[in-house]
């Protein structure tokens, strides 16, 4: 009994450590998550501002624009008399001047009935000169004696961009605006190499501006009728009527200090994605800027913070040393400083701002930057090719070569190249380099040298920079690749299409010989001598029908290869004829009244005799089966019309019939090769008619007939020098 009690409080005691531990993990890992969070908040929060900076610093630089532009003389004139001569090219060249200085996208002048009367792009095709701009929010804002602000699609180019316009004055009245465009596609350009989505909404939530194309002009929440009506009637949006809901799932989450944080769960790249996101107000544009980052990063997103928060105490650390140090110069110098230090301190403080400048510029650069003393030793690198190779700066100052980020493949080419480059024979266009990062993957870059001079003019050494093109190179080779499929699926396409082609054209023949030859086999167990005649006859039909066949198979390989053929000088009557009567029969039982209206004094056309009238077979034999695919129509109505007419470009030829017509949904698709209308069609017979009569210099359409059916019309250049097509150009692929 005592043991087995001891035996269930060890037990118990044995939980309660568990439980413990349990809870001490679990703990411990729900202050890590909130840790991480805030510090991924930190780093959204970073993100947020300084892309909120950026959209004010791209609408400072133009915002002076409309105020400079709308107190030009030239724009009160041209408001005041629009019919002045020359005023308004005068203007139109000097907005097309300044938009070209200053970047922007269109400047233009609008007049108080809102049409445009002056644009920076009145020379280009799509001008906004004369346009009606009255409905634009910005103008109706700018009429109404305020800066007008819109962000929304061009009425007339149909392109996105920031409409800033200015009321034009004369006095107390209001004359005109004037209007500046901005673009903001440089910010969309940006986010879309960042791994994780950013948008840009309006106040009502519609996304206009995201690195993820699929939500652009998609609504965060359902648009009442009043905000469809509004969009609609000033066509921020163009001619959209319906926003679609985002396909977004968020939940709200605290990331550190302040609001608008939230979990995103969304579907992107094939797959479900979640991100910490964080939503930040831009007050003087009325937009909302949401940021995010990977939500499974969040141990690598720690990392950046922490080092951005070391990195930033120690500027601070730095900038109070500095300015500590310049505070004591200044007191020391106040007392004994003339005219002459006061100019010497002047030109120092502007020599440290350039070289602080400088620096800043060189730290935030993408592109590599490593200098060499003559003897090779790095004295200095920036952060771009410390990420680049993998080590510190410390770690490469004072090296010589050969480096540690040398590829140990191409040891023996970087020898030879840091040689050539110390001693100035480093190739003007660069060279390309294989480099092996720290943690083992390659690096491609190019690298391109120049002389290091010092403001002495001494040679100092050399300056590098290397641009990683790794993710390039990639592309090439899968560009490449993708090229060689695609060359490999035309082959396959053109050999295929070839055989369709054969077994189409060589069916009629086939068909025929089978007949005649059952018939001669009936025939020859008939006595008399009207049998013996008979089978004469059909086996004459099988040798000419043997015969056909062999011709269109000579007559398909020349129509591939333009060296093999042969084009001769037709009679169109003779086309007509000859293709009638291969088909008499087939006409005779289905009992279709045939009609053949030939003008008088047809030109000849030149061209292949046997092709040409392959297409009038096949032209028939569609307008048979048609009409024999419409029980409705009785047998006495069944007819065929077959018309020859002369045009000024030639000879016509319009086969008609009775049948059902051409739908209007397959119309398109008509002459396209495999498309067929029938269950038991291959849909090569028009696609190799269309491609006959090309290669001939001629085309053909299809048209429905009031009275009903459907009416084929063939075009043939008349056998002249003016129409006669080139013989030996390539033929179209059918």
């Amino acid at each position: 009994m005592g043991q087995g009690w001891r035996r269930w409080v060890r037990y118990g005691y044995g939980l309660v450590l568990a439980l413990a531990a349990g809870g001490l993990i679990v703990a411990a890992g729900d202050w890590a998550e909130r840790r991480e969070l805030g510090v991924q908040g930190l780093a959204l929060r970073q993100a947020a501002e300084a892309t909120t900076l950026g959209l004010q610093g791209m609408v400072a630089r133009h915002n002076h624009l409309p105020y400079v532009v709308a107190r030009h003389p030239d724009v009160l004139a041209l408001l005041r008399d629009p019919a002045r001569p020359g005023l308004a090219g005068h203007l139109n060249r000097y907005l097309a001047d300044l938009q070209t200085t200053t970047g922007a996208v269109a400047l233009f002048v609008v007049d108080r009935a809102g049409v445009a009367l002056a644009a920076s792009n009145a020379a280009l095709p799509g001008s906004f000169v004369g346009q009606d701009y009255r409905r634009r929010p910005y103008v109706e804002d700018a009429l109404a004696g305020r800066r007008g602000v819109f962000y929304g699609l061009g009425l007339t180019t149909g392109i996105p961009g920031l409409f800033i316009a200015e009321p034009v004055r004369a006095g107390a009245q209001i004359v005109g605006v004037v209007v500046v465009k901005i673009g903001l596609d440089s910010l969309e350009a940006a986010w879309a190499r960042s791994p994780a989505p950013a948008v840009l909404q309006d106040a009502r939530g519609i996304v206009f501006l995201s690195s993820v194309p699929g939500w652009r002009y998609q609504s965060e929440r359902p648009l009442e009728a009043e905000d469809l009506d509004w969009l609609a009637r000033h066509s921020q949006y163009g001619e959209r009527r319906r926003f679609a809901l985002l396909p977004w799932r968020t939940a709200p989450v605290a990331l550190g200090a302040g609001p608008g944080g939230f979990v995103l769960r969304t579907p992107l790249d094939g797959r479900e994605r979640a991100f910490l996101a964080l939503a930040t107000p831009i007050p003087e544009l009325g937009w909302r800027l949401v940021v995010s980052s990977d939500l499974g990063a969040v141990r690598e997103a720690r990392r950046e913070a922490q080092a951005m928060a070391a990195l930033l105490a120690a500027l601070v650390l730095l900038g109070v040393l500095y300015w500590r140090l310049r505070e004591k110069r200044y007191a020391e110098q106040q007392q004994a400083r003339d005219e002459l230090e006061r100019r010497v301190e002047e030109r120092t403080r502007d020599l440290q701002e350039a070289h602080a400048f400088r620096k800043a510029m060189e730290d935030s650069l993408l592109v590599g930057m490593r200098a060499r003393d003559p003897e090779g030793k790095i004295i200095y690198v920036n952060p771009a090719l410390c990420e680049m190779v993998g080590y510190t700066q410390d770690e490469l100052l004072g090296l010589k070569p050969p480096y540690p980020y040398w590829h140990p493949e191409d040891f023996d080419k970087h020898m030879r190249e840091s040689d050539d480059a110390l001693q100035g024979r480093a190739r003007p266009h660069g060279f390309e380099s294989r480099i092996r990062h720290r943690d083992g993957h390659d690096v491609i870059t190019m690298v391109y040298t120049a002389p290091l001079i010092d403001a002495r003019g001494a040679h100092r050494g050399w300056m590098s920079s290397v641009v990683d093109i790794t993710a390039q190179k990639q592309a090439e080779a899968r560009q490449r690749e993708q090229e060689r499929q695609l060359q490999r699926s035309a082959r396959l396409a053109s050999v295929g299409e070839m055989a369709s082609t054969l077994a189409h054209e060589l069916n009629q023949p086939l068909m025929a010989i089978s007949n005649f030859a059952v018939a001669a086999r009936a025939m020859a167990g008939m006595p008399g001598g009207p049998a013996v005649e008979m089978l004469a006859s059909a086996l004459d039909e099988i040798v000419e029908q043997s015969a056909r066949a062999s011709e269109i198979v000579k007559r398909v390989r020349a129509f591939i290869n333009p060296k093999r053929r042969v084009y001769e000088e037709i009679a169109p009557e003779s086309l007509v004829s000859h293709a009638v009567g291969l088909l008499q029969g087939e006409l005779q039982r289905h009992g279709i009244a045939l009609q053949i209206v030939l003008a008088p004094g047809l030109p000849r056309v030149r061209g292949d005799h046997v092709l040409l009238e392959q297409v009038l077979v096949n032209l028939i034999q569609n307008a048979i089966q048609a009409m024999q695919a419409t029980p409705a129509t009785p047998a006495t109505q069944r007819g065929l019309e077959i018309r020859a007419l002369q045009l000024e470009s030639g000879v016509e030829i319009r086969v008609a019939d009775r049948g059902p017509g051409i739908a209007e949904a397959v119309r398109e698709q008509l002459f396209s090769p495999f498309f067929s209308t029938k269950s038991d069609g291959l849909g090569l017979g028009l696609s190799i008619c269309r491609s006959i009569l090309e290669a001939h210099g001629g085309r053909i359409s299809v048209a429905n007939r009031a009275a009903g059916g459907a009416e084929f019309i063939c075009l043939l250049p008349a056998s002249s020098p003016a129409l006669t097509p080139a013989l030996n150009e390539e033929i179209p692929k059918l």
